[in-house]
């Protein structure tokens, strides 16, 4: 435990809270921004938390001057504490998202019923007085909209140029901007355009601005949760520590806040209470559940000169520690540390469409540019209108309404056809990232299996026993234990409808067992040392009990009046399925890897019986961390699978955590995909849900653009010298529209999608 004290490297470092950043794109501009400041060392931002962590001996404002300098706003986190911080993200993200809903509904207010009224063939044209009074005021209604509902668009549109790139935000910006300049033009200068060419688009600008609001708001509310696991990590901090301090020349046992306890204090815990700082026990002994830092469900019995650790929890006896770790120091928020350093070491994932309109965009207005002149050098008269009309087709060709429903739409049927499985996904960056999978890492306990110990082997030795009657004395005499194995024990006993004997001279003995008197018999209950202090023979039982221990079992002695009646082995158990699921990963070309805490011994032969040839035993939560990293650098790309705390860095580090949904809160808020049934086999129908996905997001990119792209040329006029033909701007609409609907088609098209059978 000690080495995530020991393996950390103190850092200066600032923390900054982000706002404006909008997509990938401007996470890339702000660290470029960060890292050209003298003194740092490096800069990544967290998307999700919209926060950037920066190192380096540098000034908190000289940092928020650059990012300042780019047009964004940031400010310095050094004097809040997490908590604090992550209500305010929870709180601005809850502003966005009713902010873009208002704006959604404010702009397809408009454009839904100009697009029924086109639909159903009313006129679109200025060929009246009247008619030129309802567009203009229409037009300014649009304006309106433009403003109120668009205007971070248009902002994202001109930072974006000033720092010579372009995005979605640049395409939209173009889109609805045109169209509505066009429309304008349309409605003051009729005769200054061709008549053809008299046709208003103040439809497309409002649904455009009206669904790409709907998508961003989706968006925000996907990844809302994101920092959840952080939360819940912080909540397994104590608030208080009870600490032993000299008052009046006396000493005293008071309760402090957490944040007072100072280095080598002597605190005392309670049973119930969990630990509050990091420490060794000076005095007294207790059973401690630390499965939030080993994931191993079983208590571990704690007395002086062991080490204890902040956050988790005493079950039974009361002890005194010496603190020797406080405050960000302790193991605990070494965990948290790690979480957020893996979530800001994952470079943010681009949209593909933005990725495509860095290069579409200057194409496209490139392309608008070089065909007005053509017409305004060759075309005929008049050559102005007819140099607008084409510069406008091209633009308005290469809307971006269905390249932003592309992605969206997609995702958001693959999400619910792994839904559909068991799988909740996190994000569609996940469901996209987890088709390129090339190995996986596996947790053992709760993962590949149950997680809970319970009753294996009863193995009689005195045919004078039936199976019941043993089982019945162990559970009695173990019921008045606090063994970390006596649980099970217990349960099983209940869960067949045993009913439990009362139990004399009870006396539990520190390392090896238990003893006690049921009906008049000396009953002995633990481990082999147990049975030979007390000269009970053992015979060709140790190599039974040592075959038991080989399959990862824990054999116990059950001696009755000095004489073995039986041996009675507890094991966690392989899940049903798990054997069927690793095959089947395997069969599909994945690396399977098992990760755990547990010693060597046990996880090896967990290994064997599910067909893993590589197991790391042994592993502390911030070495899976670093074994994940390792197989990154050897260029896997990992899949993470887990369901205990001491999973979360490593889930957050993978290029796709999967939590089993059966697990702790925090494995599956850190993790990206979650598997609700905690069967294995939502592994492969989640890596082939994301492949089918994947593929249709393709396909719809290319939907959305082959209409536009295609039609770029007959817009820009290429046919004109040949045939006299100039494409109308309505077919342009016309094809945007038909774009938008190939999407949405193909999308839906994904629900038919059945992973094959197991």
């Amino acid at each position: 435990m000690s080495k995530l004290s020991e393996n950390t490297i103190q850092t200066a470092s600032q923390e900054l809270i982000i706002d404006g950043a909008s997509c990938a794109s401007c996470v890339g501009k702000i660290e470029k921004a960060l890292r050209a400041v003298a003194g740092v060392e490096s800069a990544a931002m967290n998307f999700a938390l919209r926060t950037a962590q920066v190192t380096g001996d540098v000034e908190a404002d000289s940092l928020i001057k650059a990012v300042e300098s780019i047009g964004y706003n940031a400010k310095s986190t050094n004097e809040a504490s997490d908590d604090e911080l992550l209500d305010e993200k929870e709180i601005a993200d809850e502003k966005y998202y009713s902010s873009l809903l208002k704006q959604m509904w404010l702009a397809l207010g408009l454009g839904i019923p100009l697009m029924i009224y086109s639909l159903a063939g009313g006129p679109m044209t200025v060929d009246t007085t009247l008619e030129r009074i309802v567009w203009l005021f229409i037009g300014m209604l649009c304006l309106g909209i433009m403003y109120f509902a668009g205007k971070h668009f248009y902002l994202g549109a001109w930072k974006s140029f000033i720092n010579h790139s372009a995005n979605m935000d640049t395409l939209i910006a173009l889109g609805t901007g045109t169209a509505w300049i066009y429309s304008m033009i349309v409605v003051l200068f009729p005769l200054a355009l061709p008549e053809m060419a008299r046709h208003v688009y103040f439809e497309a600008t409002a649904m455009i601005i009206g669904l790409i609001n709907l998508g961003l708001a989706l968006e925000v509310k996907a990844r809302g949760r994101t920092s959840e696991a952080i939360k819940r990590l912080l909540g397994l901090q104590a608030k208080t520590a009870r600490v032993v301090r000299v008052i009046d020349g006396k000493e005293q046992e008071i309760d402090i806040a957490i944040a007072d306890v100072s280095l080598n204090d002597i605190v005392r815990v309670r049973p119930g209470e969990k630990i509050s700082v990091d420490g060794i026990v000076v005095q007294g002994c207790t059973s401690i559940d630390e499965s939030m830092l080993t994931g191993e469900p079983m208590p571990v019995e704690k007395s002086a000169n062991d080490e204890v650790v902040a956050g988790t929890l005493n079950k039974s006896g009361s002890i005194l520690f010496k603190a020797t770790r406080v405050g960000k120091d302790t193991a605990l928020a070494h965990i948290i540390n790690m979480v957020k350093r893996a979530q800001n070491s994952k470079p943010p994932i681009g949209r593909l469409a933005d990725v495509i309109s860095g290069y579409f965009v200057p194409v496209i207005m490139i392309t608008a540019i070089v065909s007005a002149l053509a017409w305004l050098n060759f075309g005929p008269d008049p050559a102005l209108a007819f140099a607008v009309v084409s510069a406008t087709t091209v633009l308005i060709i290469a809307c971006p309404c269905a390249l932003g429903l592309a992605t969206p739409m997609s995702v958001m049927v693959g999400v619910g056809k792994a839904a559909e499985a068991g799988v909740l996904i996190r994000n569609g960056e996940a469901l996209q990232s987890a088709s390129k999978i090339t190995a996986m890492v596996l947790d053992k306990t709760g993962t590949i299996t149950a997680g809970a110990p319970s009753i294996t082997d009863i193995i009689i030795t005195d045919k004078a026993y039936s199976e019941n009657d043993l089982l019945t004395l162990a559970a009695s005499i173990e019921s008045g234990s606090e063994h970390p194995l006596a649980e099970a024990i217990v349960d099983s006993a209940l869960e067949q409808g045993i009913a439990l004997e009362s139990v004399s001279d009870f006396h539990a003995i520190t390392g090896q067992g238990v003893q006690a008197t049921i009906k008049g018999q000396q009953l002995l209950f633990g481990n082999q040392k147990l049975m030979l202090s007390n000269k009970v023979a053992l015979n060709d039982s140790v190599a039974k009990a040592q075959q038991l221990a080989d399959e990862a079992k824990t054999p116990m002695y059950l001696a009755i009046d000095k004489k073995l009646a039986a041996i009675i082995a507890v094991s966690d158990a392989i899940k049903e399925d798990s054997v069927s699921a690793i095959k089947r990963l395997q069969a599909n070309g994945i690396r399977v890897v098992m990760l755990t805490g547990d010693n060597s011994a046990t996880a090896h032969a967990v290994a064997k019986k599910v067909g893993i040839n590589e197991v790391f035993a042994d592993v502390m939560p911030q070495d899976k961390a670093n074994k994940v990293a390792e197989l990154q650098a050897q260029g896997e790309i990992v899949g993470m699978t887990g369901d205990g705390i001491n999973d979360a860095p490593a889930l957050a580090l993978a290029n796709v955590g999967f939590a089993i949904g059966t697990g702790t809160d925090v494995a599956i808020e850190s993790a990206d995909i979650t598997l609700m049934r905690g069967s294995l086999h939502g592994l492969a129908d989640a890596i082939a849900i994301s492949k089918a996905t994947l593929r249709n997001i393709k396909q719809n990119l290319f939907g959305a653009f082959i209409y536009n792209v295609a039609g770029v040329p007959f817009a820009a006029g290429v046919l004109y010298p040949f045939f006299g033909l100039l494409l109308n701007p309505v077919i342009a609409g016309a094809a945007m529209a038909f774009s938008s609907l190939t999407v949405v088609s193909n999308a839906n098209r994904l629900r038919l999608f059945k992973p094959k059978e197991h």
